[in-house]
């Protein structure tokens, strides 16, 4: 779900930077995601019927609105289950599920349809994406349609256990995965692109004498990081706005295998199916995490508890949301639902759920159903008002109340600007508001990051503020921004803390993010800046200080 991120961002030209709110720092939620798979594979939840439009549609009305009734807010919907889709597509052809038959129109855009019906609910989307898998058994290419791109290209494919995949080791196979990405976000109004806990096949084998952690285990997971941080990227660069999640495997690494991992003793998402997890949490390549905790209560091989702490510890200070996903086709997971919801409670990154599958919601397995709805029906429930006692009137008046000071807008103009920090050159992204350029604060803070000023930007939920940590590294890389168009500031006042102590500034918001001059930046951090007209180039000097 949509936490809406308060992201920063940063400008410079001589004397702007600026701090952003929808992807890059905490989200603060309005309310938490309440989610539930929709598993299409099989037609395992959806759809019951095939070559029937009107039926498809009616059932997915019928399932929606119990599933709202139920309290929940989001559908995670799987839309592409083998390599096909549910949607009109370039790349991947009709899925069989609709029709029985592989790239055959099922007469409708069922995606479209989805997306409609969900919003018109106050809902959200979540486009649910297996990346690699081709089948889920056989291997025969003559069985898939004739513009299936696996059958066109034989070469990208690995075959095992009697099913087909796309090798995440083919360049050709990343660049196909990320266009498909790209396809629906462009197209569609979707809230997010999910993808589930598949990469390599499981337990796909080494070659002979190597060990997993090895050169090739390494590579295979190298090979999957790459995939992560494209469609990362892709997806970022088209809709800011559109979330990417991922549900890992429950187990990142047991600690028996590394210190860092939980104590569990169960398969292990890192080996398994090499997925590293706790890297694209750090790397902040995902805006949330659900991992599959698909264990009960004391379970002695992974405790419920166990896990949601260690996933809880493992998104702490990054912006990633972590959701919990409820296995509850299965009895035991379902039968302590209430408790597990109660256990959520205890840790603050948790921020919702996600049950797996519909299926099982609506047929109330062992009861869940009736949790899920009494525990959300709880939570949506007023506080009853009390009155207040009665205070005898001060004699001295109260302070009065500060006024919202009036919002002025004005034209923000995408553009480019060139900086050199203490003898280095950039040429970074900017926007120009009163003659003034901005850059992303991330960007500046990876600008400064092998400098005497280098600095943390970290989004603190507790305060609802950005907090510049002094003397911390900044390590990730500078973003391009290729995309920014002209657009409107408006005058706004954000909250901004420098080791602690709040800040006074005044800032723009633009598109979401509250822009600050580079000059107040500069003096918060006592930097000197100076601006060079003769070759329109920001000089900054980390190791001189401020002057005005």
């Amino acid at each position: 779900m949509k936490k809406w991120l308060q992201k920063i961002s940063v400008f410079v030209l001589g004397t702007s930077i600026f701090i952003h709110t929808p992807t890059a720092f905490a989200k603060a939620p309005e309310h938490d995601m309440r989610a539930v798979w929709i598993s299409t594979v099989y037609s395992a939840d959806y759809p019951s019927t095939q070559n029937n439009p009107s039926a498809q549609k009616q059932e997915f009305i019928e399932k929606l609105d119990k599933a709202q009734a139920l309290g929940l807010n989001t559908v995670v919907v799987q839309i592409r289950p083998k390599g096909d889709a549910f949607y009109n597509s370039s790349y991947n052809p009709w899925s069989a599920v609709l029709t029985g038959v592989q790239g055959k129109h099922p007469g409708y855009d069922p995606m479209a349809f989805m997306i409609s019906e969900t919003h018109k609910r106050g809902m959200e989307f979540h486009a649910w994406m297996n990346p690699y898998r081709i089948t889920t058994s056989g291997t025969d290419l003559a069985a898939l349609s004739a513009d299936n791109i696996a059958r066109q290209h034989p070469d990208w494919i690995l075959a095992y256990k009697n099913a087909m995949y796309f090798n995440p080791s083919k360049e050709e196979v990343k660049r196909y995965i990320t266009d498909t990405v790209a396809e629906v976000v462009q197209n569609y109004d979707v809230d997010a692109i999910h993808f589930d806990d598949y990469f390599y096949p499981s337990n796909y084998p080494l070659p002979e004498g190597e060990g997993r952690d090895g050169a090739v285990a390494n590579e295979r997971r190298g090979h999957v990081d790459d995939l992560i941080y494209r469609v990362s990227q892709c997806i970022h660069n088209i809709k800011p706005n559109v979330d990417f999640g991922i549900s890992p495997m429950g187990i990142w690494k047991n600690n028996t295998s590394d210190p860092k991992g939980s104590a569990t003793k169960g398969a292990e998402g890192y080996y398994t199916v090499y997925g590293d997890a706790k890297k694209w949490i750090e790397q902040e390549w995902v805006d949330y995490i659900t991992p599959q905790i698909y264990w009960e209560i004391g379970n002695t091989a992974a405790d419920y508890e166990t896990l949601v702490k260690w996933w809880n510890d493992a998104v702490e200070g990054t912006d990633v949301a972590l959701y919990i996903g409820q296995g509850i086709y299965k009895d035991h997971i379902a039968a302590d639902m209430k408790q597990k919801l109660q256990i959520n409670e205890k840790y603050h990154n948790v921020d919702g759920n996600c049950y797996f599958s519909l299926r099982d919601l609506l047929q109330n397995r062992k009861g869940a159903a009736d949790a899920v709805k009494a525990y959300y029906t709880k939570s949506e429930t007023p506080t009853p008002e009390i009155p207040a006692p009665e205070i005898p009137i001060p004699e001295t008046p109260a302070p009065p109340v500060e006024k919202p000071k009036p919002q002025k807008t004005e034209t923000a103009f995408a553009g480019r600007a060139k900086i050199k920090i203490d003898g280095i050159s950039m040429d970074m992204p900017v926007y120009i508001v009163n003659d003034y350029s901005y850059f992303k604060l991330r960007d500046i803070a990876a600008a400064f990051h092998d400098t005497k000023k280098q600095f943390y930007p970290k989004w603190v939920e507790e305060d609802m503020a950005i907090h510049l940590e002094t003397n911390t590294p900044y390590d990730k890389p500078i973003s391009e921004n290729t995309s920014q168009k002209d657009t409107t500031a408006i005058s706004s006042s954000a909250k901004l803390y420098l080791d602690g102590e709040k800040q006074n500034v005044s800032a723009y918001t633009i598109q979401d993010y509250t822009y600050y001059k580079l000059r107040d930046v500069a003096e918060l951090l006592d930097f000197q800046i100076t601006w060079s007209e003769k070759d329109a180039t920001i000089s900054i000097k980390s190791d001189v200080s401020y002057t005005k």
